[in-house]
C-alpha cells in the first residue's frame, strides 16, 4: 500500500511539473514580448581594443599600467569612491619601494583618535592603514550624490558581470540620449521618451538601467598627468583604472592561474603514472593466471 501511494504521488508530481512547463512554454510562445528601453539600448561590456594583459590562459600584470591606474583612482575616483579592502602597504606589489609606500600613505588623510583626549581626529596615513572613505557615513554619501551611494571599489570587478570590461565600458560609455542611436537607428528620446534621464542622471548604454547618478568622471584628455609620460586619453585612463581595480579585487590573479597550470600538470603526470602502474601490476597478475 505504501509503495502504491508513493507511485501515485510521484505521478501526480510529474504531471504538475509537466503541466507547468507546457503552460509556461505556451505562454512564452504566444504572448507578445514587450520591448523595454533596457532591452533596446543596453550594450554588452567590452575590453579595450587589443585586449588586456591580465586575461586569458597566461595572464600578466602590466606594472606600469597598474601604477597609472592607481594614479587615476587617487586623482579622480577617490573623490567619491572608497577602496576599503586595500591597505597602503599593498602598493608595494605595484613596484613601489618601502619609502615610496610610506610617502604615498602619508599623502592621504585617514581617521584617527587623539591619544590624549580620545576624540576623533584625522592624521596622515601609514602603510598599515586602509584607503579611507571620502564620506563619514552612507547618509553623507547619499546626500552628496543625488541620493545614490557610490559603491566601494575594492571588489567592483568581482561584483559586476564582465568585471574589468564593465568598468572600462562604463567609463567610456556616456552618450547623449538625444543623438545616440541603437541598432534600429532610434534615439532614446524617440523610442522611449519616458526613460530619458531625469535631473541629476546621466545616460550610459553600458549601465544596467541606462541612467545613473554618476557624472562622467573621465571627460578630458590630459585630465591626469601620468608620471611615465603616457598620453592620458579617455580610453587610456579608463583602461588603466580598470586594470588597477582588477588587481585590487584579486592581487593573486596571475599567481593563481600559474598555480592552476602547475596543479593541472601534476595531475596529468600523476594520472599517467597511475595508469602505467596499473598496467604493470595487472599484466603480471594476468601472466600468473595463464600459468
Amino acid at each position: 500500500m505504501i509503495r502504491l501511494v508513493g507511485i501515485v504521488t510521484g505521478l501526480v508530481f510529474a504531471f504538475v511539473v509537466l503541466l507547468a512547463f507546457v503552460t509556461g512554454a505556451y505562454t512564452f510562445a504566444t504572448e507578445p514580448h514587450t520591448q523595454t528601453a533596457e532591452k533596446a539600448f543596453h550594450r554588452v561590456a567590452h575590453v579595450p581594443a587589443g585586449g588586456v594583459s591580465y586575461d586569458g590562459l597566461a595572464p600578466q600584470w602590466d606594472v606600469a599600467q597598474l601604477q597609472r591606474g592607481y594614479q587615476v583612482y587617487k586623482e579622480v575616483c577617490s573623490a567619491c569612491h572608497s577602496l576599503e579592502q586595500l591597505a597602503f602597504r599593498n602598493l608595494s606589489e605595484l613596484g613601489y619601494t618601502e619609502a615610496e609606500v610610506k610617502a604615498e600613505a602619508a599623502s592621504w588623510t585617514v581617521p584617527g583618535i587623539d591619544p590624549n583626549t580620545g576624540e576623533v581626529n584625522t592624521r596622515p596615513g601609514t602603510p598599515v592603514d586602509r584607503f579611507p572613505s571620502p564620506y563619514a557615513n552612507r547618509t553623507a554619501a547619499a546626500a552628496a550624490n543625488n541620493n545614490a551611494v557610490p559603491p566601494d571599489l575594492s571588489l567592483i570587478t568581482k561584483a559586476r558581470h564582465h568585471g574589468s570590461a564593465y568598468v572600462y565600458s562604463l567609463l567610456t560609455g556616456y552618450r547623449d540620449p538625444n543623438t545616440y542611436t541603437n541598432e534600429e537607428g532610434k534615439t532614446l528620446a524617440q523610442a522611449f521618451p519616458d526613460n530619458m534621464p531625469g535631473t541629476g542622471l546621466h545616460f550610459n548604454p553600458w549601465f544596467a538601467n541606462l541612467n545613473l547618478a554618476m557624472a562622467p568622471p573621465l571627460h578630458t584628455t590630459g585630465q591626469v598627468t601620468y608620471a611615465d609620460g603616457t598620453e592620458a586619453t579617455l580610453p587610456q585612463m579608463a583602461a588603466d583604472v580598470a586594470a588597477f581595480l582588477t588587481w585590487a579585487a584579486e592581487p593573486s590573479l596571475v599567481d593563481r592561474v600559474r598555480l592552476g597550470w602547475m596543479v593541472m600538470g601534476f595531475l596529468l603526470f600523476a594520472t599517467i603514472l597511475a595508469y602505467l602502474a596499473k598496467k604493470s601490476v595487472w599484466s603480471q597478475l594476468k601472466i600468473r593466471e595463464e600459468d
